[in-house]
């Protein structure tokens, strides 16, 4: 998570004074079993190459198949980027991305397992209905190596595919704890809409900021100029846990990991109407 050097600066978290109607549409998504969400997270096991396998089948599982399922090959990558396509009504798009590689220490679960593992059952939350947008969600190879997977695909993209994706949330180690944002380093509406829907669903969030030499997959997408938002799990308490043998199943919190799954379906639900 955020590069092989970390320094951790905590800042207050913030919360608007939002009323319960003026988030009434967060809660348009289809809700999955919290089985459903724990088991596609213990399905940690295996290297870059068969957590790629294991993410594309985790995807077909959720629905996301034929032609919205695609992998996406990548210059000097363990293995691919694994793309998946929610159609919309319109050709504006947001991007959900998650990394699903690790460093060797430990097993990689809570950095990003957590992550990646989302996101199939994010598209399948979304997949309730037609939405304005369309979403692409995408695991992305070798993040551990220098972000690979995130700026090749960034890269690539046109100016005019650039100008049609209005928001990128990248999730990165979730499950450690309540739902944290990278605040400093996110764009400042897309904050203040998360603070808004926590608020109006009663779970917790707060603004804790990473800063310093290390990066995440977001910053791909703000180096085009693409507003992002950074969720994650971290504080200085659990700092430690990552990139070492206590990176495992034993240190997610199931029920803060629950729960951040349904804050952030609600927060794309609701991002795709605003």
């Amino acid at each position: 998570m955020f590069g092989k050097r970390l320094c951790l600066i905590i800042a207050f978290g913030l919360l608007f004074a939002w009323t319960e109607a003026s988030w009434a549409q967060s809660d348009q998504y289809t809700q999955l079993p919290r089985s459903v969400i724990e088991e596609r997270l213990r399905q940690f096991a295996g290297k870059d190459p068969e957590r790629e396998t294991t993410l594309r089948k985790i995807f077909e599982e959720a629905g996301c198949r034929g032609n919205r399922l695609h992998e996406q090959p990548v210059t000097h990558a363990d293995a691919p980027n694994v793309i998946c396509t929610l159609p919309g009504r319109s050709d504006k798009v947001i991007v959900v991305g998650a990394h699903f590689d690790y460093v060797d220490n430990g097993e990689g679960v809570v950095d990003n397992w957590s992550g990646a593992s989302l996101l199939p059952s994010l598209y399948q939350s979304l997949n309730s209905e037609m939405r304005q947008h369309t979403f692409v969600f995408i695991g992305f190879s070798d993040e551990e190596e220098g972000f690979i997977g995130s700026r090749y695909y960034a890269g690539q993209l046109t100016e005019e595919q650039v100008a049609s994706i209005e928001a990128m949330i990248d999730i990165d180690t979730l499950g450690l704890g309540p739902t944290e944002i990278w605040e400093s380093n996110s764009n400042p509406e897309l904050v203040k809409l998360m603070n808004g829907i926590a608020l109006s669903m009663k779970l917790p969030v707060t603004a804790m900021n990473v800063d310093g030499i290390g990066d995440s997959d977001g910053s791909s997408f703000k180096q085009r100029h693409v507003p992002t938002i950074t969720l994650h799990s971290v504080t200085l308490e659990t700092l430690g846990i990552l990139h070492t043998s206590r990176d495992s199943f034993a240190a997610i919190k199931l029920d803060d990991y629950y729960s951040s799954y349904n804050l952030i379906a609600a927060y794309l639900a609701t991002l795709d109407k605003k």
